[in-house]
């Protein structure tokens, strides 16, 4: 035997010996799950509004559907009066509604409570155009580093986040749907930045209506976009953000730093079965750069 074979047999025979002594069930919460590729979930594209070229939405759509996307991200502004037109856009077609892009005023932690109550009534008006769409959650950020006077970043500021969303995760399960905290990098929100601490946050609200997300091009923030998503698990993961990763434009024109394996392993892993949506510009033709970005999304996928 070969010192490698030696040391393979003598590490894996720890190991099991290891499990053997945990309770009934433990050992298989810490084994690594093996699965069969055929047993993996689908990549469900979504784009925003913006993404897709055409002059109106029924062109847009129409586009998303040529190319298989069948997600659709509208932005939360004014959604309660598109509720009608989105609705009768998708009659008829495989594309649903995934996460409603935020569109709210105010934010949750503005320490002005006319500023607050803003985001009180507009966030809760979207959450039920929301629900009424069959939309999987409405994005939030619970502050920008420019939206000032804001609560301190405290452990205190964090309690009280954690009360304010389970009221609002609350309501929005009544209304069939969810909140979903993105986190953001530094340079725009100091407050939330990884997708380990927005799941924590969820935990601590203590309601199945509060998720997060993962967006590619914010995850810069993170160490490793695998252990990221595995982090929030299929618990609490319910929206993914994709662009480019170095200029947030279309996936594929930054080149080989446009790499997604690791967050798309860990997605494969987890089960994850809801959407991955596109949220960013392009340096090119649109009618080019576009379908190559879902093409090679899909590619990686498959490689992941």
């Amino acid at each position: 035997m070969d010192r490698r074979s030696f040391l393979g047999r003598t590490l894996a025979g720890a190991a099991a010996l290891a499990l053997s002594g945990l309770p009934a069930g433990a050992a298989e919460a810490v084994s690594p799950k093996k699965a069969s590729r055929g047993r993996f979930p689908e990549l469900r594209l979504s784009f925003q509004e913006g993404i897709a070229p055409g002059a109106s939405l029924q062109e847009k759509l129409d586009y998303m559907e040529s190319l298989g996307v069948v997600g659709f991200e509208p932005g939360g502004a004014g959604l309660s009066s598109r509720v009608n037109e989105i609705q009768q856009a998708l009659r008829g077609r495989d594309i649903k509604v995934s996460a409603i892009c935020a569109g709210f005023s105010g934010f949750i932690l503005a320490e002005d409570p006319k500023i607050k109550a803003e985001f009180d009534s507009t966030m809760r008006d979207i959450i039920a155009a929301a629900g009424e769409l069959g939309s999987t959650g409405v994005i939030m950020v619970p502050a920008f580093n420019g939206q000032k006077p804001c609560r301190p970043h405290t452990l205190e500021t964090r309690e009280f986040l954690t009360e304010q969303l389970h009221e609002l995760g609350e309501y929005a399960l009544k209304c069939g749907t969810s909140v979903i905290l993105e986190p953001l990098n530094r340079r725009e929100a100091f407050y939330l930045r990884q997708v380990g601490d927005a799941a924590a946050i969820c935990r601590d609200s203590d309601s199945a209506g509060v998720k997060c997300m993962g967006d590619f091009w914010h995850m810069q923030e993170e160490t490793s976009d695998y252990a990221a998503f595995m982090a929030a698990g299929a618990q609490y993961l319910q929206h993914v953000h994709v662009a480019s990763r170095g200029r947030r434009i279309m996936p594929g024109e930054d080149g080989e730093a446009d790499n997604y394996l690791g967050g798309m392993r860990a997605l494969k892993e987890i089960g994850y079965d809801k959407y991955v949506s596109f949220e960013c510009g392009t340096a090119g033709d649109r009618s080019v750069t576009v379908p190559a970005a879902v093409s090679l999304l899909r590619e990686q996928w498959s490689k992941a």
